[in-house]
């Protein structure tokens, strides 16, 4: 229920500031943000109000991922190791980020009997690795080490930023093509001219919903090739033994899932057949590991 309330509360707050920034950026460039004009779309008031809304709810969760993440997951930043698992823990991403060339991330615990961990962040030194306390308790020292590396390497390879800016855009496009489309739809089939009667409002849901749906595809591949990249970055950090070992152990488990925001970066996932694959944020274990063992040979 706290998880729930604090989502709606974050995200009424998002559309507040940006509907401020809307209005204010429309005034500064005199841009007009009707939809419609004398019965003509207004291209570049729709265009603006779909990157404003597009963008901006994509970076400021970026920006507050880590807030997020310690609220609503009960993320325990370990500010200073309360016994030799916890001071390992440090130990051992202090090594791996500096390999990786990155800032210290924050270490935290969260509270979960399924094996899972997760990276979050706005940028490559201002980051935080959560592990859970059934990962630590199920995996070895070396499974975690390799599932700390993974986590790393989303970091070095900057696939927060990377995964925010293809949000940006395919939001952008949901939300401009889908407001074209319906216009379109209630001029041609309902007549109506302006383009604003209720076939407009009732298309416009429609489009919203199945641009929403390929553009969740579109945003699923590129999490699921950015998840074998940072399986490389695990098995090179950590050891290609460790790495395989570690995603092993995970398929004999059942890891519970991640909220939305924090699923693209943690270390499970990918269990789906069919059309299901295509909005998998994971690939499937098996496939990953056997992408471990052919770089090997």
């Amino acid at each position: 229920m706290k998880r729930i309330l604090l989502f709606v509360a974050t995200n009424i707050a998002i559309m507040v500031v940006l509907t401020a920034v809307l209005f204010v950026l429309s005034a500064v460039f005199g841009i007009d943000l009707a939809q419609s004009t004398g019965g003509q779309f207004n291209y570049a008031g729709t265009l603006l109000l779909a990157a404003v809304f597009g963008f901006g709810g994509a970076f400021i969760s970026l920006a507050m991922s880590k807030w997020m993440a310690k609220r609503s997951m009960g993320a325990q930043v370990i500010e200073r190791p309360s016994n030799s698992q916890e001071a390992w823990l440090l130990q051992t991403v202090q090594r791996l980020a500096r390999q990786a060339g990155i800032g210290m991330p924050e270490v935290a615990i969260f509270h979960s009997p399924a094996p899972n961990a997760f990276a979050t962040g706005a940028s490559k030194n201002n980051a935080l690795v959560a592990v859970s306390t059934g990962l630590l308790q199920t995996m070895s020292a070396d499974e975690v080490e390799a599932v700390l590396g993974h986590e790393i390497g989303h970091i070095a390879n900057g696939d927060m930023v990377t995964l925010t800016l293809i949000q940006g855009v395919v939001n952008t496009f949901v939300i401009f093509l889908a407001r074209l489309a319906a216009f379109f739809v209630d001029r041609v089939i309902f007549r109506n001219q302006d383009g604003r009667g209720p076939g407009y409002f009732i298309s416009w849901i429609v489009f919203e919903i199945l641009f929403g749906v390929l553009a969740s595809i579109v945003v699923c591949w590129f999490s699921r090739q950015r998840e074998f990249r940072a399986d490389a970055a695990g098995a090179h950090l950590a050891g290609r033994r460790k790495m395989i070992a570690a995603l092993r152990r995970l398929q004999g488990g059942q890891p519970e899932p991640l909220p939305e925001q924090f699923s693209a970066f943690g270390i499970a996932g990918g269990v789906g057949q069919g059309l299901r694959h295509l909005f998998m944020t994971h690939p499937p274990l098996g496939e990953r590991i056997r992408a471990l063992e052919a770089a090997d040979r």
